[in-house]
């Protein structure tokens, strides 16, 4: 490194440091004890340390090293820190449902936060071609719309179908790309590198997460006949059932099985923007850390209420 890059990985830490300092002082000694003898109480510090998580997450994906990055980010890196940021919003999104008992909504927001993590992984793990291939694959219904309209759709005439014709065209023309651009994409079936996202979760992810984790959660998303009774309908003693239009409530602890997704891409992101440094690596260990110990807890107190 020379001065200048010293001096911009400097600023950035301190930075950090002043913004990480409220979040971590509240974690002292006596709080953890706290939450270690917790039992009717371990949800309400539960939620307390996911909305630090989330926090923390926001403000790894604000670091900028000023000597790489002086304004902003490449579309490549763009790519990767919306699907960060996308992660922290969405888990954010994830807590306010359970806070208000949308028990059945918040599966369809979690399987977005694996979605969105998984893939941030999988992109930060491969090369800048692997990211160009993810951007381009996003033009995929976007240019069957555009050459629907180019055709003569009735659609095409109306004022909404110009604005979402020169919408698209802008979005080309931003990346330097035409209609003829995606080859590749259209050969590979519109896949990442022509892999499914089965393909990517099992490079990055334990593959025998994925039924559990990911494949049961896309069921909120579809709307599968189990789904339904799960949280729509309500059966009788006869086998038919009537409407059920009650809310109901999740356990939270459930979400601690986010974050083993959520956290690595984070990790990644401030080696590829050259910002990492011991106060950043220790926080990002240390929501690992805490969060096993959260789950031990919870496990705990499940065998203790079932003995």
């Amino acid at each position: 490194w020379n001065i200048q890059e010293y001096q911009s990985l400097m600023n950035s830490n301190r930075r950090s440091q002043d913004e990480l300092r409220p979040i971590m002082s509240k974690y002292d000694e006596n709080y953890v004890a706290d939450f270690l003898e917790a039992g009717d109480t371990l949800d309400g510090y539960a939620l307390n340390f996911y909305e630090d998580v989330v926090e923390i997450y926001d403000l790894v994906s604000r670091l900028r090293h000023e000597e790489r990055n002086p304004t902003g980010y490449s579309s490549n890196d763009a790519a990767i820190l919306g699907l960060l940021i996308r992660t922290w919003k969405l888990l954010k999104q994830a807590l306010e449902l359970y806070k208000t008992h949308h028990a059945e909504f918040i599966l369809v927001v979690e399987r977005s936060v694996v979605e969105a993590a998984v893939m941030a992984t999988y992109l930060l793990k491969n090369a800048d071609s692997a990211v160009e291939d993810y951007r381009m694959c996003s033009y995929r219904n976007r240019l069957r719309i555009l050459r629907e309209l180019q055709t003569g759709s009735p659609f095409a005439a109306t004022k909404p179908g110009q604005r979402l014709l020169n919408s698209i065209q802008e979005k080309l023309d931003r990346d330097n790309l035409t209609q003829a651009s995606f080859s590749r994409q259209n050969t590979n079936g519109w896949r990442v590198q022509g892999k499914t996202f089965f393909d990517i979760f099992e490079e990055v992810v334990d593959p025998e997460l994925y039924r559990t984790a990911y494949g049961v959660l896309s069921e909120t998303v579809h709307g599968s006949w189990l789904e339904s009774v799960d949280w729509s309908l309500t059966q009788h003693r006869d086998g038919t059932f009537s409407p059920r239009y009650e809310l109901d409530s999740a356990p939270i602890g459930f979400v601690s099985l986010l974050l083993p997704f959520s956290t690595p891409p984070y990790r990644l992101w401030v080696e590829r923007i050259q910002v990492d440094d011991q106060n950043i690596s220790q926080t990002l260990n240390w929501i690992d850390k805490f969060n096993s110990v959260l789950l031990e807890r919870y496990d705990y107190l499940s065998e203790s209420t079932v003995a």
